[in-house]
């Protein structure tokens, strides 16, 4: 069986920088073990999986190398940029995924695609877990927590740049993964942060767009605005838009696409 696919950056202008996401359309679902065998030799943060179930909406599934994912604000991003590129004619594009609902996806008059996800602003923990702290080079000053992440806020760039971490450690506290963070002592940003995941996927990623829909209403609390700039500070490096809107986070972000090919399975 061939299928066709489409590697996109995701979270930027340019390639090389970004996530990159694979992106695979089929007619019907293929099996959970195939799909997770070509996330797997994808070797990508995530590789996520199309089905037309009407004329405007897509079901969407996305896999890590590791296991299927939730909830992936990259991969939802680099698919629409293939869905738009195939039907230039569509405005909008609506997701549906089962641990997210439906997703409303729209090309912007600036070029962006901007995703319209829920909010998952995380609470403020009173306890925080050992291995957390032992996880990490440099003590937390405040954690925070949602169904995803613990948040860990630093002081500095400084410290969100220079933090090590025991990934077998981290490892111990799946379910959740790790976010970093600190307010941004760029004028080009409010906010940085940088994304660890060695429970469910890998060691850090490069940009993670469902993270912020709990760091942009945190960040948004702490620095009295709603319209906010974020960049994540991979290697590869990302910068995402994000508006908070009620329970609702919007986000925007460029894509480019990188490579597009047959796979034999």
């Amino acid at each position: 069986m061939e299928l066709e696919i489409t590697v996109v950056d995701a979270f930027t202008d340019s390639v090389f920088g970004g996530n990159p996401a694979a992106v695979i359309v089929t007619s019907e679902w293929l099996s959970d073990d195939l799909m997770q065998s070509i996330a797997a030799e994808n070797n990508l943060s995530e590789t996520a999986f199309l089905v037309l179930a009407d004329a405007s909406t897509y079901q969407i599934r996305w896999f890590s190398p590791l296991t299927e994912i939730d909830f992936c604000g990259h991969a939802t991003l680099a698919s629409a940029f293939v869905l738009f590129n195939k039907k230039p004619q569509l405005a909008s594009i609506k997701f549906s995924a089962k641990a997210v609902g439906e997703l409303l996806i729209e090309k912007t008059e600036t070029g962006k695609i901007q995703m319209d996800f829920p909010n998952t602003k995380p609470e403020k923990l009173k306890i925080i877990p050992d291995n957390l702290v032992a996880g990490l080079s440099i003590p937390p000053v405040d954690v925070y927590c949602n169904s995803q992440a613990y948040f860990v806020i630093y002081e500095s760039e400084s410290d969100v740049l220079s933090v090590q971490r025991d990934n077998e450690i981290l490892k111990q506290l799946k379910p959740l993964d790790v976010v970093v963070t600190c307010k941004s002592e760029s004028k080009d940003y409010d906010f940085m942060s940088r994304y660890f995941w060695p429970a469910n996927g890998g060691d850090e990623d490069p940009v993670t767009g469902s993270i912020h829909t709990g760091l942009a209403p945190l960040w948004a609390e702490q620095l009295d605005k709603n319209d906010l700039i974020a960049y994540q500070a991979s290697k590869r490096g990302g910068v995402l838009n994000c508006l908070v809107s009620g329970d609702r986070v919007i986000i925007s972000g460029n894509a480019v696409q990188y490579l597009s090919g047959t796979i034999t399975v």
